[in-house]
């Protein structure tokens, strides 16, 4: 019987099996930032411990870093004090360091893969929830709380119970106007925000094998919204076409490639078992919206929003009643010309080169609608270095929107990137919790960055299809 990506990677990786039950698991690359380190270095100084493998651990600012003010010292008093604590740590332990002035500092899950250190058959961990995104190239990256960071600096490995792995096969091809975004809110309104607990995804079908590597990057990330613990795509050509000549990868030639064999080796087998199956049709997805406080609150822009009064189970229609209420939207209303007060374009789910310019080539010769504040915000310094060279910044300054540095921003305001009152974002980020966006009563609409340029442009949710039609 052949074996999956995931149980090979895993195997690899194996250290040995705790008393528990658990897998003791090795941990190939360690990503960290300035939010979830700070209390995991003062854990190992309190222990007399040091960063047991510094090599492998790789730093960048993104989640409090301000995108406007980029000179220190920080408006943001803890902004700046956990940028200071950042950098004592990796100069006291000798880890690499993507700072502000290196020119390559950006969301953590922006970085890895632009500079190469996100890999195939690797295990790859980070504080932060969104790691999954790494498994766009065939590794398991999975989040993990401090004193699982702590672990991982302390000693490179991890105590893991093994997950089963659900095969999600997106078949056929997409229509026009449907993105990744779309593709992965599809799934999680399919098999719910909880449907993949205890899981792994694999992604595979023919959309996934015609995805870039920053499609792919996009649904990946948003595993964790489906319940998931991670996802990934097998690495292809694709895939190896896309880390040629980056940084850390081995310098092309034999040492390239005799890398590729390796990755190649450990895609699943076409004879691997998988503890479920999911069939979807690609031309059965189209342009997808968030209307409630979960990810899984989502129709197609076309649809309307569910009434709660046509829904017979008792908590369902509680739940439902209780997102719109806070939503302060209309049960059973078409969610299309909802009114917007502000849109975001970034975040480690879509702040990458390909999201700008897919925004941008509909942006030229428009403008942001008249109350509508809008803000472009790269996910990496070379995202925003590329984005100026080409003309593609100053086409969002065109519009009305606010070009920014790099950073989380408003995905999740721990930064001065933040919604007012009940303003409703149109956004191409992750979460529509409630208060995620930087208000307790702030709203949030998840779409593609397409999606989102064609709600700023008309104030409102709308067809992208349909507004940039001519």
């Amino acid at each position: 019987m052949g074996k999956t990506l995931y149980e090979k990677v895993w195997d690899a990786h194996t250290v040995r099996t705790l008393s528990n039950g658990q897998t003791q698991l090795l941990i190939g690359t360690h990503l960290i930032h300035e939010v979830t380190s700070p209390q995991a270095f003062g854990m190992l100084r309190d222990l007399g411990l040091k960063v047991r493998h510094p090599e492998r651990t790789f730093a960048t600012v993104d989640h409090i870093v301000p995108t406007d003010q980029r000179e220190e010292p920080f408006a943001d008093p803890l902004a700046d004090e956990m940028i200071r604590e950042l950098r004592k740590n990796v100069d006291e332990h000798g880890i690499k360091y993507f700072d502000l002035k290196s020119g390559k500092q950006g969301i953590v899950h922006v970085v890895g893969p632009e500079q190469g250190i996100t890999q195939p058959g690797s295990t790859i961990v980070c504080g932060d929830s969104h790691t999954a995104t790494h498994g766009a190239f065939g590794a398991i990256a999975f989040g993990i709380g401090t004193t699982q960071v702590r672990d991982v600096l302390a000693t490179q490995t991890i105590a893991m119970t093994k997950l089963k792995v659900r095969r999600i096969n997106v078949t056929g091809k997409l229509g026009p106007g449907v993105y990744a975004k779309d593709v992965i809110l599809h799934i999680i309104k399919l098999l719910g925000a909880k449907g993949g607990i205890g899981y792994c995804y694999e992604y595979g079908g023919e959309v996934f094998d015609n995805f870039s590597m920053e499609e792919r990057m996009t649904v990946c990330n948003m595993s964790i919204e489906g319940g998931a613990r991670c996802g990934y795509v097998n690495p292809d050509e694709t895939t190896f076409d896309y880390l040629k000549g980056r940084a850390y990868v081995p310098a092309e030639g034999p040492a390239f490639d005799a890398a590729v064999e390796r990755w190649k080796s450990i895609a699943s087998d076409a004879d691997a078992k998988y503890d479920d199956v999911v069939e979807i049709r690609g031309e059965d997805i189209e342009p997808s919206v968030t209307w409630g406080t979960s990810p899984d609150h989502g129709v197609f822009i076309n649809e309307n929003i569910p009434n709660p009064a046509e829904i017979e189970d008792p908590s369902e229609k509680e739940v439902v009643a209780d997102a719109l209420e806070y939503m302060k939207l209309e049960g059973g209303a078409p969610i299309k010309g909802t009114p917007i007060d502000v849109a975001f374009i970034g975040s480690c789910t879509n702040g990458r080169l390909s999201d700008f310019e897919d925004a941008a080539n509909f942006l030229k010769g428009r403008k942001v609608a008249e109350g509508v504040s809008a803000i472009a915000v790269p996910g990496s310094q070379v995202v925003a270095a590329i984005c100026e060279g080409n003309g593609i910044a100053q086409t969002f300054r065109d519009a009305g929107f606010e070009w920014r540095g790099a950073g989380c921003s408003m995905c999740l305001a721990m930064n001065p990137d933040k919604l007012i009152g009940d303003q409703l974002c149109a956004s191409s980020s992750n979460r529509n919790f409630k208060g995620r966006q930087g208000s307790p009563i702030g709203r949030t609409v998840l779409m593609s960055p397409v999606m989102v340029a064609a709600a700023a442009v008309e104030g409102k949710v709308a067809d992208a299809r349909e507004v940039f039609a001519s």
